[in-house]
């Protein structure tokens, strides 16, 4: 597969049907947004907050949002449903929604983070490094960083404990694939939210099947993706991390996956 790492399991019987460095840990950008969002439905499950809990957005995520590099949804309301922002984060990427959530649910985002770490440990995943809710790096943060932080770091995991983090999502909250199988919806008044998965139906790398999941870039993470699709009756989980020539090429994440799936 022309990508760094990559995995593919076959979900209901967890069984690898490839892998390529799939253990190394590397940069997974906004494919962390798949454990940020087990934590929200986790949390709904746990009676903590409904879907209709309103969060008020702190000036760390809101002020995110005026810049460009980071954000693609404004939250000008500064108030806005469970529900709502977790479309924004699974669907738009939205990194600000994914903080608010974080926020909302644990306090802070450092006390959220601990507890997505603590999530993978009883996953058996170990060697995952967690720094925020989002996947940013560190360096758009400013003082909002993890405690202890270096200014550059940035989450890593590997391509193995993505598809794990992937495979409990889909098995605990089937319901989330409604959520990223659409390519866009409202979210509120006029802003429409839209999917950087260009493999869904209607968009330019369409394969039949795929309903999920979510894409992540950052300079270290290059271009990734983890992806579900439903092939010949089997519930197939892909992640390709740093795809080849993933800078030049909006396509190529996709076009591995393709090749992956294949």
């Amino acid at each position: 597969v022309s990508a760094k790492h990559a995995i593919a399991i076959e979900a209901t019987t967890g069984k690898v049907l490839y892998e390529k460095d799939a253990t190394t840990p590397d940069g997974v950008a906004s494919m962390t947004k798949i454990l940020t969002a087990y934590m929200v439905y986790k949390a709904v499950d746990q009676g903590k907050i409904t879907w209709d809990t309103e969060v008020d957005i702190s000036d760390y995520p809101f002020n995110l949002t005026v810049d460009s590099e980071v954000s693609n949804v404004p939250l000008d309301s500064r108030k806005y449903t469970v529900k709502q922002l977790l479309d924004a984060t699974l669907i738009s990427s939205a990194n600000s929604a994914a903080i608010a959530l974080a926020e909302k649910i644990s306090g802070s985002e450092s006390a959220f983070v601990d507890t997505m770490t603590a999530q993978l440990k009883e996953w058996g995943i170990t060697d995952a490094k967690l720094f925020n809710a989002s996947g940013l790096n560190n360096k758009h943060l400013g003082d909002n960083r993890y405690p202890g932080s270096k200014p550059d770091d940035e989450n890593t995991m590997s391509a193995l404990d993505v598809a794990i983090i992937a495979d409990h999502l889909i098995k605990d909250y089937p319901q989330v694939l409604e959520i990223t199988k659409q390519t866009e919806t409202d979210f509120e008044g006029d802003n429409k939210l839209t999917t950087h998965n260009y493999i869904l139906e209607g968009q330019d790398n369409y394969r039949k099947g795929v309903d999920g999941l979510k894409t992540g870039t950052t300079e270290l993470a290059g271009a990734s993706f983890v992806a579900h699709s439903n092939e010949n009756g089997m519930s197939l989980i892909t992640v390709v991390m740093n795809a080849d020539n993933g800078g030049e090429d909006e396509a190529a994440r996709f076009t591995a996956t393709n090749e992956l799936l294949d």
